[in-house]
């Protein structure tokens, strides 16, 4: 038998072996939980407050650039501690830059063959990227929504809104930021813009032809959730007939203060947009909570509206990115990027 001091010897030399072969290991053979946080993103400025409470807490992360990129199919070692999918199904609206929509999903299906814990990944940035889908998916909870068909040629449109009420929408299946969205207040002026070859159908050339829901109060809601559990409500006023109404571009609360728009570009113009915090009735909460659990979506929201004609609640929007509300203190009483930083920790820790 060792006498005591012997194994005391020995331990020191296991456990100072030890320490320095983890010095020496290679990213690729750290514990998975030591290893840096990938943050893959597109927009240049709306990820900024996120970067910024990252670097404060000191917590490693490498920035990924989702508009030039490559991988290597046969790298199948784990990188990071957790990728962070924040890609943004409006980046083809923004000139200048390879958008990588269709390359994030193979990019994606990458990091979750290697083994790497992925948010918001191929499940969820499917639905993100897919209106059709995601009323497909409303359909199969059993949850209501605006009718509407779906189309993959411009000549259809005037068919397909037949049994619709108008005024329609015509809506890009993938779009973003309201991107892709036209009304047609009759058949007519949609026929007539349809014969013209005016009908734009979207990057993957399928569309929705949807009612248009004029909104009791003037506003949408929308709730964000943070780990697939409700996180916040917000109302959205808009000016008029807006399509684009991004939280994070409001410029004003509901009562006339001006916000501070810390996610979106610092030179964004005035949008009209005004918001006010909201608490979600329970019956709503239950019904996102089902939808981000369908999704696989981890982080995101979903904006519904009442319809002014009959006051029918109807979802309507599925969101894998959340650039969450400006001036979010002021709007509804905490910082909703100090909450997801929690959570990024918790899942890097898990």
């Amino acid at each position: 038998m060792l006498d005591l001091a012997a194994h005391k010897t020995i331990k020191r030399k296991v456990s100072g072996y030890f320490s320095f072969r983890f010095l020496q290991m290679t990213a690729s053979e750290l514990p998975i939980d030591k290893l840096p946080l990938a943050i893959y993103y597109e927009h240049p400025d709306w990820f900024r407050p996120l970067f910024a409470e990252l670097e404060r807490r000191g917590i490693p992360f490498e920035k990924i650039d989702a508009r030039a990129h490559f991988f290597r199919p046969e790298d199948m070692q784990p990188r990071y501690s957790l990728f962070f999918n924040r890609m943004s199904p409006s980046a083809y609206l923004r000139q200048g830059t390879q958008h990588g929509i269709f390359y994030t999903q193979a990019l994606l299906a990458q990091m979750e063959y290697a083994g790497i814990p992925v948010i918001n990944g191929t499940r969820a940035f499917t639905i993100e990227t897919s209106k059709a889908l995601q009323l497909s998916m409303l359909e199969s909870l059993g949850l209501p929504y605006p009718r509407a068909r779906v189309i993959n040629h411009a000549g259809q449109a005037v068919e397909a809104a037949r049994d619709l009420r108008f005024p329609v929408v015509v809506k890009a299946n993938i779009g973003g930021s309201g991107a892709g969205i036209v009304r047609y207040d009759s058949s007519d002026a949609l026929e007539r813009e349809a014969n013209a070859g005016n009908i734009d159908l979207g990057i993957d050339a399928t569309a929705l032809v949807q009612e248009f829901i004029p909104a009791r109060g003037g506003h949408i809601t929308r709730v964000e959730t943070l780990g697939g559990k409700y996180l916040y409500a917000i109302k959205v006023f808009s000016s008029g007939d807006e399509f684009n109404l991004c939280p994070a571009d409001a410029c004003q609360t509901n009562d006339g203060v001006e916000l501070v728009r810390g996610a979106c570009a610092v030179d964004a113009p005035k949008t009209g947009l005004r918001v006010e915090g909201y608490d979600a009735p329970p019956e709503v909460i239950e019904a996102v909570e089902r939808i981000f659990a369908a999704a696989q979506i981890d982080v995101g929201g979903v904006e519904y509206t009442i319809d002014d004609r009959d006051g029918s609640l109807l979802y309507y929007d599925i969101n894998a990115l959340s650039n969450f509300v400006a001036d979010a203190p002021r709007v509804i009483g905490f910082d909703p990027f100090a909450r997801l930083v929690d959570y990024l920790e918790e899942r890097m820790r898990g």
